[in-house]
Order: C-alpha cells, then sequence, then structure tokens
C-alpha cells in the first residue's frame, strides 16, 4: 500500500504549491479537494493516488497582488502608446516576480529581474527561459553590461529606498527609445517625519512633493515624463503609489518646449516633459497634481 501523506506535503510534491506555508494558505482559503470533498486542515491525510485539484482564482492567476499594480500602469499607458511585446526587459525589485509575470503574459520577449534578496521569485519564473534572475544584487549597481546589453523597456516596485537614489544605475541600463514605468512610493520618499500612523502618507501635498521630487530628478539626468498614473492597488499598509512613465533618452522634437503644448501629439505618445526650465517644472507639477487629485481608477 502507499503511504499515505499529509495535504500540505503532497500538494507541494505535486508542485500545486510553492511550500508548507503555501500550501496551507491554500488549505485554508477553501481552494482544495480531495476527490471532489474540501480539504479542512493541512495536516489532513491524503492518498497519493487521490485526485487533489487547487482552484485557480484570478487574484492568484500571477506570481504576486503586485501584478495588480503594472496591469493598472499598462491601462492607463498602453492606449497612449506604451508597449511590451517583443522588448528587452528590467524588472528592478523583481521579489516574487509580479511584474515579471505580467511582463511575460503581454509578449516581452525577456525578463532580467534583479533583487537584493534571494530565491524568492517563484520557480515557474526562475525556470522560464524568457526569464533571467539577478539575485543579490543591488539595484544601484547595476549597468548595461551587467545586464548582458541595454534593454528597451525598465519597470520598477522598489521598497526602502529612494528613487531619486536609482534612477542613475536605471539610465545606464537604457538606450536610445528605453521607456520606463517606475513606482513611486511616497511613504519612502518624503521624509519619516512626514509619515503618518501605521507609515502611510495620507497628505495630497507629500504625495505631490514625493511625484515632483522623483520626476524632477529623472529631468535633471536628462529623462523626460510623459505621464504620471496612480496605482489602482494601494500598498500593503494603504499608500496611494504612483507610476511614472519615463522616456529614458528623449529626442527634443518629441518634447514639451517653445512653441509646443502638452495636447499636441506626434503618433500615440504623449509629448515629453524635458528639462527644469519654469515652464517645464510648471508642466510637471501640473501633471502630478492631476493624478494626486484623479487617485487611483
Amino acid at each position: 500500500m502507499a503511504p499515505r501523506l499529509r495535504a500540505d506535503a503532497e500538494l507541494v510534491r505535486r508542485k500545486l504549491a510553492r511550500s508548507r506555508e503555501h500550501a496551507a494558505e491554500l488549505i485554508k482559503t477553501g481552494r482544495v479537494t480531495c476527490n471532489g470533498l474540501p480539504v479542512k486542515k493541512p495536516a489532513s491525510i491524503v492518498d497519493p493516488n487521490a485526485a487533489l485539484l487547487v482552484e485557480e482564482l484570478e487574484e492568484y492567476k500571477w506570481a504576486s497582488r503586485g501584478a495588480h499594480k503594472l496591469l493598472g500602469a499598462l491601462d492607463a499607458f498602453g492606449p497612449q502608446g506604451l508597449t511590451v511585446a517583443g522588448k528587452r526587459c528590467l524588472d528592478a525589485g523583481a521579489s516574487t516576480g509580479g511584474f515579471t509575470d505580467v511582463l511575460l503574459a503581454h509578449d516581452a520577449a525577456h525578463v532580467i529581474g534583479v533583487d537584493v534578496g534571494y530565491g524568492q521569485m517563484v520557480w515557474r519564473l526562475q525556470s522560464d527561459p524568457r526569464v533571467t534572475v539577478l539575485d543579490r544584487t543591488n539595484v544601484r549597481s547595476i549597468n548595461a553590461d551587467v545586464l548582458g546589453g541595454p534593454v528597451d523597456l525598465v519597470v520598477s516596485d522598489l521598497s526602502f529606498i529612494s528613487l531619486t537614489l536609482v534612477l542613475e544605475a536605471l539610465l545606464a541600463c537604457c538606450t536610445q527609445g528605453t521607456q520606463m514605468m517606475l513606482m513611486v512610493k511616497p511613504q519612502f520618499e518624503v521624509g519619516k517625519h512626514n509619515v503618518g500612523a501605521g507609515g502611510v502618507v495620507r497628505d495630497p501635498a507629500q504625495r505631490h512633493a514625493a511625484i515632483c521630487q522623483v520626476a524632477q530628478r529623472a529631468l535633471e539626468l536628462g529623462m523626460g515624463i510623459r505621464d504620471i498614473a496612480a496605482s489602482p492597488l494601494p500598498g500593503p499598509s494603504g499608500n496611494v503609489e504612483y507610476f511614472l512613465w519615463i522616456d529614458a533618452h528623449p529626442s527634443p522634437t518629441t518634447s514639451i518646449g517653445p512653441g509646443k503644448e502638452p495636447d499636441q501629439q506626434q503618433g500615440k505618445m504623449p509629448l515629453c516633459i524635458l528639462g527644469t526650465n519654469e515652464k517645464a517644472l510648471s508642466e510637471l507639477a501640473a501633471l502630478a497634481a492631476s493624478a494626486v487629485e484623479k487617485g487611483p481608477q
């Protein structure tokens, strides 16, 4: 007779769960059945030949809840011309791979996931030939050589560091035409004295300041700001977060400048805000204010 096993262990053995902890979560949320009957406890004993099934829910389709943040950014920027298909991408702060998952689903040619941690990305992504994982790597230390060449698209979901400190490194990974979707987390931009109870930045003025601080640093480095949108999903503590759409190496002919207005577009992409003159900073402040006022969509 084949040995009978704990349900959580059997889920891991069959690769239906990443770990015993993940298996326990699946069971506790009522998503596991054995021969058509719900499994009540992780320690429940199951036959190794039993039909063990995990219900697939939309919210569990992706490697992490963060995937829904990038999906929202693509919904906001995609109609304006930002594309993923066929591109070599950098996922800065890849963690379990939520953003990487979305990029692959949108037909990215390859994704390089960089994270200071180790072994966090889910196995199905780690083992995907379209994914290269650079663990134990500080984003501030990367450039195109480290990545084996420049990338066409950069996305980021970084915590406990200001984006102003990593923009130069991200720019060093780019080439002409590279676009960025960088998530601004106000709680890591405004200083501890402006962060409220529970680590949440509740003051809209502080959120606006956080966006402008990061965007202005990008402008100082010669990058262009195309658009700003609030993430549809808040951070774990409830912080409203924002995506900056940045053109790494904008052409002056596609930028807001003397004699041009933001609503004059060439092709589908919105004109860039470029430079740090009074006009550019005024346009940036207005764009950020609009994103803060609209909030998550």
